[in-house]
């Protein structure tokens, strides 16, 4: 196969991108669309020239770090799919394939591709994890846990935190990833105690680093890997609305009453 790419070349945050084209030839339809941007590189790196900076890691589907917006949409044209999942059996010979980083306020550009998502860790930082003594681990069935629970908790831990709900959101939103991070502990007995707090300091922390708000659009969960679906975000607001009633009522603004 022979590709025609179009990449968006950024020499770093403040320097003005532009689209460079390249020729991928020999492309192999079994090859990933990374392991196809490796053999660009390589040739790039043989005639003298700067590879193009990209974001990498697992190339498992796990990490989320393969943020790539491929004709126009983030991973690609596929359903559930990470950039590094996807193969090149998915193009046609001669297709020409534009590629972008992630676009987003709160993503700034490092360089070509590869964007800094620190945002997203300083958003888990405000409150995506348990912090009260839970002691020893108790045993298994000591604590029933309904069956729906359990699965919208699992459904919702799938969050592999790569931003394309954000990229792919009209508003730069980051609503779908917060959303996750809070059903997912919030749906069990252990995330409990925290309930309140986590969300309004979750998403405190998500308005300050600059994420838009949400508007109801949906392209999120059309994007998200690992189908991760709104209803996430309606159980956010939910618990958002109650902690922030709660916080008023209380002068020390705990906000963790059940």
């Amino acid at each position: 196969m022979r590709i025609t790419l179009k990449v968006w070349r950024q020499s770093g945050p403040h320097a003005t991108g532009r689209f460079e084209t390249y020729q991928a030839d020999q492309v192999s339809p079994d090859m990933s669309f990374l392991e196809m941007m490796d053999v660009v590189n390589e040739d790039l790196i043989g005639k003298g020239k700067e590879p193009i900076a990209f974001d990498h890691d697992c190339r498992e589907g796990i990490c989320g770090m393969c943020s790539m917006v491929i004709n126009g949409m983030p991973h690609g044209p596929h359903r559930a799919t990470t950039t590094c999942q996807l193969h090149m059996r998915s193009f046609k010979d001669g297709d020409r394939v534009t590629v972008e980083p992630f676009r987003a306020r709160a993503f700034p550009v490092l360089r070509d591709l590869a964007v800094d998502r620190s945002s997203l860790d300083r958003v888990m930082q405000a409150g995506g994890f348990i912090g009260v003594a839970t002691g020893n681990a108790p045993e298994a069935n000591a604590a029933p846990i309904a069956k729906d629970a359990v699965d919208r908790a699992m459904d919702a831990a799938q969050c592999i935190g790569c931003g394309a709900c954000v990229a792919a959101c009209p508003n730069a939103s980051a609503m779908l990833f917060t959303a996750a991070k809070v059903s997912h502990l919030g749906l069990l007995p252990q995330g409990q105690p925290e309930r309140y707090r986590r969300v309004l300091g979750m998403v405190g922390q998500m308005d300050i680093e600059g994420f838009g708000g949400c508007t109801n659009f949906g392209e999120c969960q059309e994007a998200c890997p690992k189908e991760i679906g709104v209803w996430t975000i309606a159980r956010l607001n939910g618990d958002f609305l109650k902690g922030s009633l709660t916080a008023r009522g209380d002068k020390r603004g705990g906000g963790d009453a059940a």
